[in-house]
């Protein structure tokens, strides 16, 4: 199942019942966004007990085509990985 920004907002909303259905949007909005951000200006995104967002930079390579065979050159990019926290792993693989 994938969870959805939308079941994410839900689910806020749900769990905190102070809030309006408009404040949880605009919560989880704000995350989001403030989250995006850091990532576009290339700091690391850490969330403890989840994980770590990075940004990582990949220099230009040679690939192919695989349809056709022929070379091509893979422009230089940046890429966002993520590595889960040893608690997230832990519960992920039942381990705790």
């Amino acid at each position: 199942m994938t969870l959805t920004k939308a079941d994410l907002i839900q689910q806020v909303y749900k769990n905190h019942n102070t809030l309006t259905k408009a404040q949880a949007i605009e919560s989880v909005e704000a995350f989001l966004r403030i989250s995006k951000e850091s990532l576009i200006d290339g700091s690391d995104l850490l969330l403890s007990g989840f994980g770590k967002f990075h940004v990582k930079q990949k220099n230009a390579r040679r690939g192919r085509n695989p349809q056709t065979g022929d070379e091509l050159t893979l422009d230089a990019r940046r890429v966002v990985t993520f590595k889960p926290s040893g608690i997230l792993r832990d519960k992920i693989n039942g381990t705790s």
